[in-house]
Formats: structure tokens, sequence, C-alpha cells
């Protein structure tokens, strides 16, 4: 079998091109409102360029979305360096997606504005969130439920929070609060007792 070549030092620069004009644009628009002429021309590339790298606008999207939620990743990766708790780890995930909502609403929106979320079980972005829930569950620390819907359960609840910081544009004090309130609702619902749950909502801080 013959390995796949790494893609040349041109190419890369194309599709960084791509996806960084695509970051701007969906800043303010949905990729739907985009036209393709629009994004290569921001890029600086040739239209044939974009079909090259991408299938079509949506699958452009969410590979723009999936930039900025690397970001976010390697965030919440930082934040849990250290903590062994997987309930405590899996409540940092997003406590970080509440930080970022308010430090920068701009890219939060082109991650909400993905066409295909990514919510599934089996995607690479959720494998952190997926072993936290696994070593959860092994340690009866949470509802047997979890172990099927727990990551779209708590991607949802943190994408939610995300578009409520956003357009609520809240104080600290009120986002902090959503915070807590986010929390509380998501750990008791993936089955962490009412107690637990809400003592660390109280020690969450943005």
């Amino acid at each position: 079998m013959v390995a796949a070549r790494s893609p040349s030092p041109r190419t890369r620069r194309t599709r960084d091109a791509l996806l960084a004009a695509g970051l701007d644009l969906m800043v303010d628009r949905p990729i739907d409102a985009i036209a393709i002429d629009e994004l290569v021309a921001r890029a600086g590339v040739a239209k044939g360029s974009f079909f090259n790298h991408f299938v079509d606008k949506h699958g452009f999207a969410s590979a723009v979305a999936a930039m900025v939620r690397l970001e976010v990743e390697a965030e919440v990766a930082r934040a849990n360096a250290g903590i062994a708790d997987p309930v405590a780890r899996i409540a940092g995930g997003m406590v970080v997606v509440a930080r970022f909502a308010l430090a920068d609403p701009r890219r939060t929106a082109v991650l909400l504005r993905a066409q295909e979320p990514a919510t599934s079980q089996t995607h690479p972005l959720n494998r952190g969130l997926k072993g936290d829930i696994e070593a959860a569950l092994a340690a009866g620390l949470l509802r047997p439920e979890a172990r099927e819907m727990g990551v779209t359960h708590w991607l949802g609840l943190c994408l939610v929070l995300a578009a409520h910081l956003i357009v609520t544009a809240p104080s600290r004090e009120e986002a902090e609060k959503a915070l807590a309130d986010m929390l509380v609702l998501g750990l008791t619902g993936l089955g962490v007792p009412a107690e637990r749950a809400a003592a660390i909502a109280w020690e969450a801080r943005l």
C-alpha cells in the first residue's frame, strides 16, 4: 500500500488562504449568503482551487468551524491539565467555551454557523469529551444514558450557552450566573448528584 503524499506547501497555502477568508466572511454572514466568487476573491486564489479542497460550501463551512473548534479544544486541554476527576474535566470544558464566547464573540459566531456541528461520538474533535464521559461512567458517576447521548447532550448545552452569551452580551456577574445554571442543568442531566453539580458550579469562574 502506497502512503498518501503530504500536500505541497503551495496546496497548504491555498487551503489556509481559503479558510482564513471564510473565517473573515462567516463572522457576519452564514455560508449560504456568501458566494464562492467572493470567497476566492478574498483569498486571492483561482475559483477552481476551491473545489480542489472542498466538495461544496457546506463542507467548507464545517472546515472553518472545525478550525475554530480546534482552538477551543486546545484551551480545554490546557485548562484541564493536571485534573484527574472526569466530571470536573467535563465541567471545565463548558467553562472554557463560556470564556471563549465572551472573549471572542465573532469567532464564536463562526463556530455556531457550522452546517454540520461536530456532535457525534466518533468525531475526532470529541475524543477528549468522549473519554471523560467514559471514565466517569466507568467510575459510576453518570447515568447509563450518557454512554450514547452524553457527548451530544453536553456539546448542545455548550453551544446554546455560547449563543446566549454572544447575543445577550451580559455583565460578568450575569455571565457567571448563566454558566453556573447551565453547569447544574447539564451535570444533573448526565446523572451527577445535584449537590455535587451545585458545588462545581459554585467554583466555576470566568
